[in-house]
């Protein structure tokens, strides 16, 4: 009995600077599906060359855009990825052995980070997520940003390793911070997050601390330390930006504008 055949999806928008090594790592799989959302570089040439089957839509948000990827794929299983993630060659055995006859609904991947000017370190800790699933169990989470693919049945763990290229250098990683805490605002607003001030003060340090030291990234130099101060500015963005907007709506509902 053969393995299940296998669909690729990957969202895309001016990802040509990391499309070909995204896509020749999984030029194996039975289909590649490029959802791209207006892209004006390179990307769907690279993505041609590989004989994706290249979607256009506007961008809808990155939950509900991989999820409209996702439902174009003719194979039920499904490994999802990133414009700007790679595997290489040694994923394609436990991919194909895990397809052989699947035990789970879905399967978490580990992913390594890119950091700067290195990788991460190897004795840092790797993050994993769900990327090889069957769809019939299987959607996107509804989170603006942080999203995740939510199995209905089991989940396994493969030994693959996703390598991430992320933002490459400080610049990108500081502006993707911005960008995400703005975007998550809504989820914050809904939730009713209360103890603003003391989450302004306090929670940067602990997720500085969680990144740098539990994590591991002290491990990977200097590259770690700048890291896992981004990751604690954007901890204190979040809830900075959304004390704002408290004081904004206090504001236009009593009428001072002092």
């Amino acid at each position: 009995m053969g393995r299940e055949p296998l669909s690729v999806v990957v969202t895309t928008f001016n990802s040509a600077a990391t499309l070909d090594a995204c896509l020749r790592g999984v030029s194996w799989a039975d289909e590649i599906v490029v959802l791209d959302s207006g892209s004006t570089d390179a990307g769907m040439a690279i993505a041609a060359r590989y004989g994706a089957r290249i979607h256009v839509q506007p961008f809808a948000g990155y939950s509900a855009q991989k999820q409209a990827a996702i439902d174009l794929a003719s194979h039920l299983w499904v490994l999802l990825l990133d414009s700007d993630e790679s595997l290489d060659e040694a994923s394609i055995a436990p991919l194909q052995q895990a397809l052989l006859a699947p035990t789970c609904a879905g399967y978490q991947l580990w992913r390594r980070e890119w950091q700067f000017w290195r990788w991460q370190s190897r004795r840092a800790r790797l993050n994993h997520y769900v990327r090889l699933f069957d769809r019939q169990h299987a959607r996107m989470s509804s989170h603006a940003v942080h999203e995740e693919v939510q199995v209905d049945g089991a989940i396994g763990v493969l030994d693959v390793v996703i390598d991430h290229h992320g933002e490459p250098d400080i610049s990108g990683r500081v502006g993707k911070a911005d960008r995400y805490s703005s975007l998550q605002l809504p989820d914050l607003a809904r939730r009713r997050v209360g103890g603003l001030r003391l989450r302004m003060v306090a929670y940067p340090t602990v997720a500085f601390l969680r990144y740098y030291l539990l994590r591991g990234h002290w491990r990977s130099g200097w590259a770690g330390f700048i890291a896992a101060r981004i990751h604690a500015f954007y901890a204190f963005l979040k809830y900075a930006k959304l004390y704002e907007l408290k004081q904004r709506r206090s504001k236009r509902e009593t009428g001072d504008d002092q």
